[in-house]
Parts: structure tokens; sequence; C-alpha cells
């Protein structure tokens, strides 16, 4: 089955599906052999992985290009975080044909002027919603695969307030969009209010430490969600793990002190398919 069928599968289905946030080939592995089985490629992941902010910086290109590496290595079907779509509408229906190529199952564009900002920083702007929706509707003209998801997203709470992202969100349904990606809600009963007010198939933001306060899976089920995103606790993780082996070599001059927190040399190799390709 398609990657793009699988994604819309999930969508019309009545479960809730999670999707940990990767930045590169390597965690997009350890997602798919943890067992996911869909995966978020987090642009503002991909972006930090790179040195920079979630703020926009990266090029098309280079995003392309993480994303091909994730492709590449893994089965599981990917939502890649588009941005802006990287510009206007001409440059968003680029962007969903070449993500279609590169073997992606959905992705999802949001409406703030550029350069963006990640959804939980502050001082966010937003285009006009006419500006807006006629950039999901060439999206979808654009698209290929009539399987490929569109994902339209909104960061008005915090730049309009809540009515008015609910508004937006209706606007880009009724343009075409597969699912509604109201972002950083600031309460359960936004959370919730955004279910009973948007029948359509919606994904929601979970992370700890973010805007959002954290609701179980199942009673985000329940409520009418179909899509968890964690974008970036993978790397926040990572971030950690990195800083305590560091500061063990540093120290020591060796990493022996931190043993117990790697995997062996051979564990490695296993995870990265080393074998397969000594041994074709």
């Amino acid at each position: 089955m398609k990657k793009t069928t699988q994604l819309r599968r999930m969508v019309d289905s009545d479960r809730i599906h999670i999707a940990p946030g990767v930045f590169d080939g390597l965690t997009a592995r350890l997602a798919e052999q943890a067992g996911f089985d869909l995966i978020y490629a987090s642009g503002g992941a991909i972006s930090r992985s790179a040195g920079f902010p979630d703020l926009g910086l990266l090029s098309f290109t280079e995003v392309c290009s993480r994303l091909e590496q994730m492709a590449a290595v893994t089965t599981t079907p990917i939502i890649a975080d588009a941005d802006t779509g990287f510009g206007n509408a001409a440059n968003a229906a680029r962007t969903v044909t070449a993500f279609e190529r590169l073997g992606m199952a959905g992705m999802h564009i949001e409406d703030q002027t550029f350069p963006k900002r990640c959804g939980h920083l502050d001082d966010k702007t937003l285009v006009p919603i006419e500006e807006m929706t006629h950039k999901i509707r060439v999206v979808k003209q654009a698209q290929n695969d009539p399987d490929f998801v569109l994902i339209a997203r909104t960061d008005a709470i915090a730049a309009e307030g809540f009515d008015a992202a609910l508004h937006r969100a209706r606007a880009y349904a009724e343009a075409g969009a597969d699912v509604l990606f109201v972002e950083a809600p600031e309460s359960v009963e936004q959370i919730r209010r955004i279910a009973a007010e948007l029948p359509q198939p919606k994904l929601i933001n979970m992370f700890y430490s973010g805007k959002t306060p954290l609701v179980p899976k199942d009673e985000l089920r329940e409520l009418g969600y179909r899509l968890i995103i964690i974008p970036s606790d993978l790397q926040r993780a990572t971030i950690t793990a990195c800083r305590r082996t560091l500061d063990a070599i540093f120290r020591d001059g060796d990493s022996s002190a931190r043993k117990n927190d790697m995997v062996s040399f051979a564990d490695r190799e296993h995870i990265i398919g080393t074998e397969q390709y000594l041994n074709p």
C-alpha cells in the first residue's frame, strides 16, 4: 500500500496515531524500529539539528535533502513540516510536488508570515485569511496523488485570538485542507472546543513544557483528534544525552563513565544496517 494511502486511512479511521518528531535518517530509523506507524519530519528539529533556530532560516533544498535521507531508510509514512510552503502559492505548489517525489505521505503548511516562528514562540504574525485559502487551493490542485494529505495549520490563537483561530480553520477546511491543525491551544477547554466546533479530522501538537497542556491520547481520540505530533522531545533528549557524554569526555578523557547510557558498537551497526551494505 502506498504511504499516502496508509496516512489517508489513518486520518479516516477512528483510531489515533502518534508521530514522533525526527530530524535525520538515524532518528527516522529509530522511530520506525521503535514500532511507530507514523513519523513526523519536524521542521524545527531539522533546523536546530543544523545549528539554527526554528525561524524559517533553512532553504527549501536543505529541507528536501533531509527529507530524502529519511525516506530512503524507512518504509513508514512521514508527515513533513512545510512551514509556510517556502513562499507564496507558487512556491507552495512546487513544495507539494517535490515532497510527493521525495516520498512524503503528507505535509502541513501554516498561515504565518515569513520568516515564520516556532509555534510556541511569541509575537507571531499571520497572512490574510484570503492568502492562506488561496494557497491551500493551489496546493490541492498541484498535488498528483489524490491520497497525499494536506494539513492546514493556523497560529491564530496567539496572534488573533481563539475565535479567530476557529474561523480560520473552518475557512481552510472549505478551501480543501484534509486535516486541520490549530496550533498551541492554551488550555484543556480550548482543546475540547476545537474538537467540538471543528468536525473535520484534526491533528494536535503534544509535547512536554509547551503552551499546550498534555492530554492522554485516549481522551484526544474520544474528542475526535486523529493525529498527534511530538515534534521536539526526541531532539531534547538527544541534547541531554550528548551533554552528559561530553561532560564525561571533558572530565575523564573518555566516555566510559556513561557506558550504560550508550548502545554498543555492534548495536549501533545493527541499527544502521551496516551488514546489509557489506553483504548485499
